[in-house]
């Protein structure tokens, strides 16, 4: 590694051991000296009304923003809101867990900055190890009608384009990563369908937030997830996935 990159990945640990014990991803004074609308906006909005509504829980809003945040690779905000997500009941294995999975569907570099990110935290609160899951585990039992029927479409469609992405889809993303006990398969499907919206990806969302309500999201719950994605994703990635979850909640049975 370069010196110039020595020094920046520095830099980063720095600012987010700086940042994470601040009440907001940027302390309040700098924020206001930039743009008093956006900290009015931020306390008021934001952190005293948004995360206060019922329909999500606070631990599922924690999910939500670091999968936002990581699928995004917006880094300099992980720590404050890792501090927020344990506080809310999310554990160091789930962060854990979902960093590893963010890193099949928003990239290695996007969860490899989260990994530099979130360090620092983990420091400051003693998280061990011992806490985290492991490189390996065991695994949770596989649907195999479900399993094999989207194999055999995944293949039919895509295993002349390009096989080696079908076969590590199978191999390893959904019968290894998704059966992992680390995040259960509801939280783990509420972190995919945040990432997918949060990237403007919503030609997957139909597939991945029916498997979500199937694992006990409710349509309630859905429809709050747009909420907040809104102010994390911003308000046209929620448009543009909207109609999509619209045809999702009408074709599903009542």
């Amino acid at each position: 590694m370069s010196n110039m990159a020595n020094k920046a990945a520095a830099c980063l640990l720095a600012l987010c051991a700086a940042g994470a014990h601040a009440h907001t991803p940027i302390a309040k004074k700098e924020i206001t000296m930039v743009s008093p609308a956006l900290e009015r906006y931020t306390q008021t909005l934001v952190l005293g009304d948004l995360w206060k509504r019922p329909d999500l829980s606070p631990r599922d809003r924690g999910i939500v923003t670091l999968a936002v945040l990581v699928a995004r690779n917006q880094p300099s905000d992980l720590p404050f809101y890792v501090e927020r997500a344990l506080d809310a009941g999310v554990k160091p294995g789930e962060v854990s867990e979902l960093i590893t999975h963010l890193a099949f569907y928003a990239g290695w570099p996007n969860a490899m900055a989260a990994v530099a990110a979130v360090k620092p935290v983990f420091a400051a609160r003693k998280i061990g190890v011992d806490q985290l899951p492991g490189a390996t585990a065991d695994l949770l039992p596989l649907d195999q009608q479900a399993e094999a029927q989207r194999a055999a479409g995944v293949e039919q469609n895509f295993g002349k384009v390009a096989p080696g992405v079908v076969q590590y889809t199978t191999d390893v993303l959904f019968r290894e990563l998704w059966l992992r006990p680390g995040l259960a398969p509801r939280d783990r499907s509420l972190v995919t369908v945040s990432a997918l919206v949060a990237s403007g990806q919503v030609a997957q969302v139909t597939y991945h937030l029916n498997r979500a309500m199937d694992k006990g999201l409710t349509e309630k719950q859905a429809s709050e997830l747009l909420t907040h994605l809104a102010f994390y994703a911003g308000w046209p990635n929620v448009f543009s996935a909207m109609p999509v979850f619209k045809d999702v909640f009408a074709k599903r049975p009542q």
